[in-house]
């Protein structure tokens, strides 16, 4: 069983009940759920992923107020209910599961106890931090605060900021995939080719799931995520390709009629939606295409590749 499935069948069959009983008046105040850090939260663990910094529960988010009123004991209550013990812990591992209050869940993530409030968080925020705290499920949430944060960062990105990082990651796929790979091969330095390789595969990602309106989880997990995207999820295929296939040879002309391949797909959906004209085969004149549009002149006037 996946683990998020085994969290809430551990909820219905004991946190509801010990909510209900010992905490009747607060059953209601209560988000209950579970999200945050670990392959378990995005669906994607198996029996290897609990060999560390995994743990059976799930969480319950707590108002500020409800959190003074409540907390410690909800938190003791919480712990007798006999979840087995917990996987080994990395050195950057902690505990997801328990009583939260809202505001320090969402801090972990964002820096701040809520959505972002300026453009500038917004374009501060890594896109796996924005991922984890939103991924997972929310099973209850009666008073709605938790979720309003929940939907605010998957939906609320100001859409001059989607296109400043858009067309970051766009002429990073330019730079890195269309320009340096081929070049690195012809100097002879075929360590730095499949640097460039990977650069233009975690841009490439990126503009995907800016594409999608979605946000990309940690670099472990980002090729299976987008696999399950609408939008150019079937890329997912061809840019694990670019990393594990046969290099040298047959294989680098391969792969760099592929990075073509690539851009061209991405070239036409930017051109679907709105974002460029297209008419061109090099993603850099549509990355600043992409800019140039930008309504914000604040946000307009930074670097290129800033995103």
């Amino acid at each position: 069983m996946k683990g998020l499935d085994e969290a809430r069948l551990f909820y219905e069959e004991r946190g509801r009940g010990m909510l209900r009983t010992g905490f009747p008046e607060y059953e209601g105040r209560v988000a209950v759920g579970l999200a945050g850090r670990g392959s378990q939260c995005f669906g994607f663990d198996d029996a290897l992923s609990r060999d560390h910094d995994f743990e059976q529960g799930f969480c319950l988010w707590l108002t500020d107020e409800d959190d003074l009123a409540i907390g410690v004991a909800l938190a003791r209550a919480y712990r007798a209910l006999g979840m087995e013990g917990a996987a080994v812990r990395s050195a950057l591992g902690e505990s997801g599961v328990g009583v939260h209050r809202i505001g320090d869940f969402y801090r972990r993530y964002t820096g701040s106890p809520g959505a972002p409030e300026s453009w500038q968080q917004w374009m501060s925020l890594p896109s796996w931090a924005l991922a984890e705290a939103t991924n997972g499920e929310v099973w209850r949430d009666d008073l709605g605060t938790f979720s309003l944060i929940r939907e605010q960062l998957l939906h609320g990105m100001p859409e001059d900021v989607r296109r400043k990082k858009l067309a970051s990651h766009v002429i990073g796929m330019a730079q890195a995939g269309q320009y340096n790979y081929a070049r690195c091969l012809r100097h002879g330095e075929p360590g730095a080719a499949m640097l460039a390789l990977g650069q233009f595969v975690r841009d490439a990602a990126e503009t995907v799931f800016l594409l999608n309106r979605r946000h990309m989880p940690y670099y472990k997990w980002c090729l299976r995520a987008l696999r399950a995207l609408p939008t150019l999820g079937d890329m997912a295929e061809a840019l694990e390709f670019l990393l594990t296939g046969e290099n040298g040879g047959e294989g680098d002309k391969l792969k760099e009629q592929l990075v073509e391949d690539i851009c061209a797909s991405v070239l036409r959906e930017l051109s679907s939606q709105g974002l460029c004209r297209g008419g061109t085969d090099y993603l850099e004149g549509p990355a600043f295409e992409i800019q140039s549009h930008i309504r914000n002149p604040e946000i307009r006037a930074l670097h290129i590749m800033e995103g």
